[in-house]
């Protein structure tokens, strides 16, 4: 019965600490000897209140408020405070193992204490840039009037894509012939949807780039384009199934998404700008 407790309290634990490696060291009186200093200073200066002590090596209020996160995320069953600091205990004992046997020189065991360290820190300056470059509702409104906000038209049609532009201009003389769009685009094309038979079902021409949306907004219904369109995907032949005007959703229904998704792109750019100053070498092979 003891055994089959212990089972049991190790699933948690590994689906914690083997695939994310989120927690390095549990000590916060003296770092493990694998750690790094970065590692080792944090955890002599965290004050937060001791809730437990194994082996003299403090566990604080603040490193088991991180493992409930965690915790949390991966599984909430059975995740009570006692069951949570129960874990870190025995996450401790067998750091502390690790650590008397010397497996923290192992060389996978420092590349996952160091690839740990660089996401911790890589989290913390998105939070950090995120928290100081809030989006705001208004520019989110400013978005949704330019981007979503009009009225306008949606489009239903299918593609083929293509390498060359040869390639999509035999594709054209063979529709010309009577052939098949759909079983063409099964044949010919080379992008996802082609599988399908290039079916892109409903978009808005915002949603497309600007060559290809521009060449089916400029078909009549039914019709395919008799010139091959290029996009920075290679070249397309196009065919529009059908047109209907569009009613975009209310602001506030789509508010939060809105700001998600510019906060994401700020931090892509902020990230860009950061590329641009950076030295990065990659040694060829």
């Amino acid at each position: 019965m003891k055994i089959r407790s212990c089972s049991l309290l190790l699933i948690p634990l590994l689906a914690v600490t083997g695939c994310d490696q989120l927690q390095t060291s549990l000590n916060g009186d003296q770092a493990a000897s694998t750690t790094t200093a970065d590692t080792a200073s944090a955890a002599a200066t965290d004050s937060s209140a001791v809730v437990a002590t194994v082996n003299g090596s403090r566990i604080t209020k603040d490193v088991l408020d991180v493992y409930a996160g965690q915790r949390m995320s991966k599984n909430a069953e059975d995740a009570t405070p006692e069951a949570m600091l129960n874990e870190l205990i025995t996450l401790e004992l067998m750091r502390q193992e690790a650590d008397s046997k010397g497996l923290g020189s192992q060389p996978v065991v420092m590349a996952s204490l160091n690839q740990l360290q660089r996401s911790t820190l890589a989290g913390a300056a998105i939070k950090d840039y995120m928290d100081k470059n809030p989006v705001t509702d208004e520019d989110a409104k400013t978005y949704y009037d330019e981007q979503i906000g009009t009225p306008g038209k949606e489009y239903k049609a299918r593609h083929i894509l293509l390498e060359s532009e040869d390639d999509a201009k035999a594709v054209i003389v063979m529709l010309d012939t009577g052939k098949d769009f759909s079983e063409l685009a099964k044949e010919k094309s080379t992008g996802p949807s082609g599988p399908t038979g290039g079916e892109l079902g409903w978009f808005g021409a915002n949603q497309m780039v600007k060559e290809f949306s521009d060449a089916a907004a400029a078909l009549e219904k039914g019709s395919y384009t008799k010139t091959p369109v290029q996009t920075q995907f290679g070249w397309h032949v196009i065919i529009l199934d059908d047109v209907r005007d569009s009613t975009p959703p209310p602001f506030d229904e789509v508010k939060d998404r809105l700001k998600m998704g510019l906060a994401n792109q700020n931090l892509q750019k902020h990230i860009a700008e950061i590329r641009e100053t950076a030295k990065i070498d990659i040694p060829q092979k």
